[in-house]
């Protein structure tokens, strides 16, 4: 049954650059609306700039602009990215909309009805020179807690204590530099504490599947036990000058703060791209898709960074406010590049543009994230290193090779018409027919890494299948019945080819597009993964479809992005905070490897589901391990340590990318680590509890 859906993805904020950890989720929820679509879905893809707030009113008057000026430009810049990565918005609009500010108004004054917003007095930071109250991350000073200095208002990035901006030692704004005043302001707050709050809340986010496990446990943390909730009121204004909405009634001295009017802009966008579609009934749609009742689902994708907004504060405003509660909140989690946090020194603070200016397809990061994410708010590493090899192994040397393998001798031999498959009962052909489920499974649940793993397989299947029947050969043959051969196995080699593109296509639009126009198709749909092509249809002659990445792009990539490269940015209105360096004289250890070598080790949790001695090998025992979305066999020679019975369930480190060795019980498929000498005997090395099976080791 076709479902109707309402997807959409995390704001980004208006005043900075979209960077590759951005497109983690936008690459991420893209995929997943691309793949509903094919199966036949309505889906609605809607997202905008996030655009309110401090620091685009700030960012405005240093660059001499207007925020709507500033605004318009980054959109601009947004759109223009996120088109070059192939993310397909349905609408991509603007916070700072009309349709939005009805939307904060009408979500306010029920929620005003519903007795949930109060008044309190704040006391904050004030700068006498801007004549501004001050954001916490606005505030610096001395750490109260370890007395390190330039800490932010809010947390400290030496010792990870958490604090009111306030209680700084030596407190200065960032914004001029002066000491703050400290003034008191009447502001509006949202009661999350009450109690038809938490009753709410705690039933949406426990015991339903609308947060993943780990969310919903952290959830939980949040809310405290029943009775005792650990909820505090939601500070929903701010005083002018604020770039934002004025509050009904305040006689625009007070405005909703950024993260209320932010996810109300999901259903600004909506309804603009409503009115701009005359195809759609505006009236239905915004009652089916925005207000409580029907079948419509309500998809929100997001970083984990910001679960606390979009699982308690959304939800709350939008079920007191009469509007639909999400039906989903996915969360995933950030980007590390070759396994640290991404730098600007070490050239891995990526942007988007920079990485289209260095000649780097966005198709190849596009695959490479799916062959890497899941459904989980684990982290996820691009290994530039690892990148480079997966995309030039996976989709140059098995699933392009297949077609550059068989479509020539088609041109050649029969004018690229294929012969007729209909009653050809081909063991392979019918392994892809039957994978279609399985992998429309995957992409379904985000296991887009399980779905590329069954994907590559399958390219695999259809490269032995290729080198079994040795077209090559038969070509040279002047045999009729060979002949007949050839025309047999270049047709099913390219069947299994378009096959590929159907499942391929949710992540490689644009690759897609190239194979379609390859072989005279309008548009692949999934169901297209279960038909051959008809007897005669003719494709056309094979053409260059994707090269290979080449280290020289990783360089420029690098290069472009490293800081030396980046013109410094400065304002005169910031305290200089720069600290003095010492270089460190260090001596390498000729056995010393760098981090860059220790980052392609794969180590991840496995937990052992199943072990047996090993009949004929005295030290080996048979391990069959689950990693979370796959099991592994693995040998592992600790049978004079442990008795297999007493080692299922136990959990263990396992080396997930080691070359599977074949042995003459079968074959391994990674290694467990163990400590041992000679004198102490072997010793599993063991997660600790908490962990489960897929974490990442690092």
């Amino acid at each position: 049954m076709a479902k109707r859906i309402l997807v959409t993805s995390a704001l980004p904020y208006a005043n900075g650059s979209i960077h590759l950890g951005h497109l983690v989720e936008y690459i991420q929820t893209d995929i997943w609306v691309r793949a509903q679509k094919m199966l036949g879905h309505e889906v609605h893809y809607v997202c905008a700039d996030d655009t309110h707030g401090t620091p685009v009113m700030l960012k405005a008057e240093q660059e001499n602009l207007s925020p709507e000026q500033l605004i318009e430009h980054v959109h601009e810049e947004h759109s223009r990215d996120f088109y070059d990565f192939g993310i397909r918005f349905d609408n991509y609009y603007t916070t700072n909309s009309p349709e939005n500010q009805q939307l904060c108004e009408e979500i306010f004054g029920s929620l005003s009805d519903a007795g949930l917003i109060d008044e309190k007095e704040v006391e904050q930071f004030y700068d006498p020179i801007k004549q501004m109250f001050l954001p916490d991350r606005y505030v610096k000073g001395t750490c109260p807690k370890c007395q390190t200095p330039d800490q932010y208002g809010d947390s400290c990035e030496a010792c990870g204590a958490t604090y009111s901006p306030t209680d700084l030692i030596e407190p200065y704004s960032t914004v001029s530099g002066a000491k703050p005043d400290r003034k008191t302001s009447t502001h509006l707050f949202f009661k999350l504490s009450d109690a038809r709050c938490e009753h709410f809340l705690r039933e949406f986010t426990q015991n339903t599947d609308r947060l993943q496990p780990e969310a919903a446990n952290k959830m939980k943390e949040w809310l405290g036990e029943a009775g005792e909730t650990k909820l505090s009121d939601w500070d929903i204004s701010r005083d002018a000058p604020y770039f934002g909405f004025p509050i009904p009634g305040t006689n625009e001295t007070k405005f909703f703060y950024v993260w209320l009017d932010a996810p109300v802009g999901y259903f600004g966008s909506f309804l603009n791209y409503l009115t701009n579609h005359q195809s759609l009934d505006t009236t239905k749609h915004t009652q089916d898709f925005l207000r409580k009742g029907g079948e419509t689902e309500l998809i929100h994708f997001i970083g984990k960074d910001i679960l606390y907004f979009h699982a308690l504060f959304w939800p709350a405003m939008l079920e007191f406010s009469k509007f639909r509660t999400p039906t989903k909140i996915f969360a995933h989690g950030f980007l590390t590049v070759n396994g640290q946090k991404m730098s600007k020194s070490r050239g891995t603070f990526i942007t988007a543009r920079s990485f289209l200016e260095s000649d780097l397809e966005p198709e190849w990061l596009r695959y490479y994230y799916a062959a890497k994410l899941n459904d989980s708010m684990e982290d996820i590493d691009l290994n530039l290193s690892d990148f480079m090899t997966r995309v030039n192994s996976d989709l140059v040397g098995k699933y392009i090779n297949i077609a550059s393998r068989s479509a020539n001798f088609l041109a050649k031999k029969f004018d690229g018409k294929l012969t007729d498959l209909s009653l050809t009962d081909n063991e392979v052909m019918c392994c892809f027919f039957e994978r279609s489920e399985t992998i429309a499974d995957a992409f379904e649940a985000r296991q887009y890494s399980r779905g590329i793993r069954e994907i590559m397989a399958l390219a695999d299947r259809a490269n032995s299948y290729i080198d079994t029947q040795k077209p090559w050969e038969l070509a040279k043959s002047a045999s009729h019945t060979d002949i007949e051969k050839l025309h047999e196995v270049c047709s099913i080699a390219i069947n299994l080819f378009k096959i590929l593109t159907v499942y391929l296509k949710p992540v490689l639009p644009t690759l897609a597009a190239g194979v379609e126009g390859f072989l005279s198709l309008t548009s692949l749909k999934w169901s297209d993964s279960k038909k051959c092509l008809p007897r005669g249809h003719v494709i056309k002659s094979y053409k260059h479809l994707m090269g290979r990445v080449d280290q020289k792009l990783i360089d420029k990539l690098i290069t472009l992005n490293s800081q030396e490269s980046i013109e410094p940015k400065t304002h005169s209105s910031e305290p200089n905070t720069k600290k003095m360096t010492v270089k460190k004289n260090t001596v390498e250890n000729a056995s010393d490897i760098t981090i860059d070598t220790f980052n392609k080790i794969d180590l991840r949790v496995g937990k052992i589901i199943e072990a047996k001695n090993v009949e004929g090998a005295d030290k080996l025992a048979r391990l069959k391990i689950d990693l979370g979305d796959e099991q592994r066999q693995v040998f592992a020679g600790i049978k004079s340590a442990y008795n297999p019975e007493d080692l299922e369930g136990k959990l263990v480190v396992v080396v997930a990318n080691l070359k599977a060795r074949k042995m003459r019980f079968g074959e391994s498929q990674g290694m467990v680590l163990a400590a041992s000498n000679e004198e102490s005997g072997i010793f599993l090395i063991s997660p600790d509890s908490g962990a489960v099976p897929g974490m990442q080791v690092k």
